[in-house]
């Protein structure tokens, strides 16, 4: 790259943050008045604590606040031939819209039901296989390679029509990871982005410059979010943010092969999902709990810590693993 093009590439990421963040201020002021004047606030769960029971009636679908401000950025910049409308661009674009579209029918139902019960099981995850299954074709059509490919540990495993699966296995894992994460105000949103900036400078790396730029636009996008989000919250994600949030940055790791440096930037997403999963299954070994309450951000609030300690501390954590993973992802 030469210092020109790099100049040049690096003004076009600032300017893709910076509309991200501008859109997402103007759509919050705007959106959030709507959202209480329709009463679509959150329930809170009983088992949750006091702490958190003052939050009932906080708007909702915020993630809204993030997810239209980087589309229509991303299709401003697509008609004006700013960036190059490609295959990957259209996955990544089919995963961000998809996802959103069953955490919302998901928060939609659950406020119709007036409980936190939305999508069964099952509706989830057929949704889930028909969004991996166009990822699929899309990827296969255009001769995307099928082997679990890792450089700097030496790995090549060719894997073939199980590779459908094993998107299927990321996607899902990713976006309920950042799901269960979304439980402190500022916690999800906060590490989403700090992740995706490593994943948008691996994209600019591998070559993936609209897949770059997108990201650097979400990226943006969040931190205008996080201007509502943070504690105390005027508005929650919910689920349509959460779940899309997390496919994403499922999807882009697969795209430029980076899925071990996914759980490496990821790290506090996984060990939120892994503190659940333990929980199971210690209390069914043993029939007493291993933690307080899980997510793990739970337990730390069980102790005593204050919530935004938690999560400036999650997020201190975060960044830390996300320059870990931009290190083992683009330079190692």
């Amino acid at each position: 790259m030469t210092g020109g093009n790099g100049i040049l590439l690096l003004t076009k990421s600032v300017f893709a943050i910076m509309i991200g963040f501008l859109g997402a201020l103007v759509l919050g002021i705007i959106l959030i008045p709507i959202l209480r004047n329709f009463k679509l606030g959150q329930r809170i769960s009983v088992f949750v604590g006091e702490n958190h029971k003052k939050k009932e009636g906080t708007p909702t679908f915020g993630g809204l606040i993030f997810i239209l401000p980087t589309l229509l950025a991303t299709f401003a910049l697509l008609i004006t031939d700013k960036i190059e409308f490609t295959t990957n661009l259209a996955i990544v674009l089919l995963v961000f819209v998809g996802y959103a579209f069953l955490g919302f029918l998901d928060d939609f139902l659950s406020h119709k039901k007036k409980n936190n019960e939305g999508l069964t099981t099952f509706q989830k995850l057929f949704l889930q296989i028909l969004i991996a299954l166009g990822f699929f074709y899309l990827y296969i059509r255009t001769g995307g390679s099928t082997a679990l490919h890792i450089s700097t540990l030496g790995i090549n495993i060719e894997m073939g029509w199980f590779y459908g699966v094993f998107l299927l296995f990321i996607l899902v894992g990713a976006s309920n990871a950042v799901n269960l994460t979304d439980g402190l105000d500022g916690l999800a949103g906060g590490l989403s982005a700090i992740a995706f900036i490593a994943f948008s400078l691996i994209s600019l790396m591998v070559g993936f410059e609209e897949i770059g730029i997108f990201t650097f636009i979400l990226v943006g996008a969040l931190i205008g979010f996080l201007f509502f989000n943070t504690y105390p919250a005027k508005v929650f994600m919910g689920d349509t943010g959460s779940l899309a949030l997390g496919a994403v940055m499922g999807a882009v790791a697969i795209l430029t092969h980076r899925e071990v440096t996914l759980l490496v930037v990821a790290s506090v997403f996984v060990v939120e999902t892994l503190s659940v999963i333990l929980q199971v299954i210690w209390v069914y070994l043993f029939k007493r709990k291993l933690f307080l309450m899980t997510p793990l951000h739970h337990h730390f609030e069980k102790l005593g810590w204050k919530e935004t300690d938690i999560v400036k501390l999650f997020w201190a954590v975060g960044l830390i693993l996300t320059m870990a993973g931009i290190f083992f992802g683009v330079w190692l």
